[in-house]
């Protein structure tokens, strides 16, 4: 007996040893760069927190035209690298691929689903940050205008859209909500330029306000809104301290969570595949307020976007999702 027990702790302890050795996590980023300021920020983010922690390296990759997508995740799992997180839903149809051709590599993708047995999904409640980012800037514009830039003209964006305006005319029903969308291809998440003329041109018409969703293009609808004196809100990562006293807050959705928590899981022996929505509940989404903003935020607008968090959490408030409904209400 006692040599039975004996190989069985040994199998296990080999078991585990292999587990170990097998784990080498990867991350693909999307069009815009891993320093985007913004969504691809959040997920470098994420990874390099769990590098810190943790002391293991992990292989990383950007893209620069939609054909790297499958080349890199086939050559990353080709590799041994597992797992191996995918950042944006440009990605899905690439990993769908992939993730077939290997069936024993784990995947994450952010913002889509792919429904396989080794990959894990996550999504985020978009709306449910937008509808308190959309009462701040209700509540901030002088005049009742405010307006809303995104990147790619796709249902995830509108999301944003969607809720930003739920919020907005949740302060005031008169309110304008200003709305313009960069482009229908990956090139516009990475133009800033036009986005600081979409933002100018909202302002010309009386915007105070003005959010974005649109990755590295939003750095210049922030910078236009800074330039004329008013607000910009940031998305995805703290955008706070790119122009301080300008970004009136930001939307964050925790995609460094989102991909530290993967690698940990796959780490820990404790990895799930299937679908996990991130929310207000979750800690998923929210704003921001730190000391580059705070004087712009009075306690009236922190309590108004408290108030409305608390409901939306106890199902008071339901925000709209433009993904299972694309006519939006607001």
């Amino acid at each position: 007996m006692r040599h039975v027990l004996a190989g069985i702790l040994a199998a296990a302890l080999s078991t585990t040893a292999a587990l170990a050795a097998d784990f080498k996590p990867a991350i693909l980023y999307d069009l815009g760069g891993k320093f985007d300021k913004s969504f691809n920020e959040g997920a470098y983010d994420g990874a390099e927190k769990f590098k810190k922690e943790t002391g293991t390296e992990y292989r990383e990759f950007e893209i620069v035209n939609d054909a790297q997508r499958e080349q890199a995740l086939r050559r990353f799992a080709r590799d041994g690298a597992s797992p191996i997180v995918s950042v944006g839903f440009s990605q899905a149809a690439a990993l769908e691929a992939v993730a077939k051709e290997y069936p024993d590599t784990q995947f994450a993708i952010i913002d889509s689903v792919v429904d396989l047995p080794n990959v894990r999904s996550i999504l985020f409640k978009e709306e449910e940050g937008s509808y308190l980012v959309g009462i701040l800037a209700a509540m901030k514009a002088e005049d009742g205008k405010v307006g809303f830039v995104g990147g790619m003209d796709i249902p995830l964006i509108s999301k944003f859209s969607c809720g930003y305006k739920g919020g907005v005319k949740s302060v005031s029903k008169d309110a304008t909500v200003y709305e313009n969308m960069t482009g229908s291809t990956g090139a516009a998440w990475n133009d800033p330029v036009r986005g600081g003329e979409l933002a100018k041109a909202q302002i010309d018409k009386g915007a105070d306000v003005i959010f974005h969703a649109a990755g590295g293009t939003g750095i210049g609808v922030l910078q236009a809104a800074a330039d004329a004196g008013k607000y910009g809100i940031g998305v995805d990562s703290n955008q706070d301290a790119l122009f301080p006293g300008h970004v009136l807050t930001s939307m964050v959705k925790r995609v460094d969570t989102a991909v530290y928590d993967a690698f940990t899981a796959a780490k820990d022996g404790k990895w799930e595949s299937g679908v996990v929505t991130l929310g207000l509940k979750e800690d998923g989404v929210g704003y921001t307020i730190d000391e580059h903003n705070k004087d712009l935020i009075t306690d009236e607008m922190k309590a108004a976007a408290e108030k409305a968090k608390e409901d939306i959490i106890a199902g008071k408030i339901t925000v709209h999702d433009f993904t299972t409904d694309s006519s939006c209400p607001y």
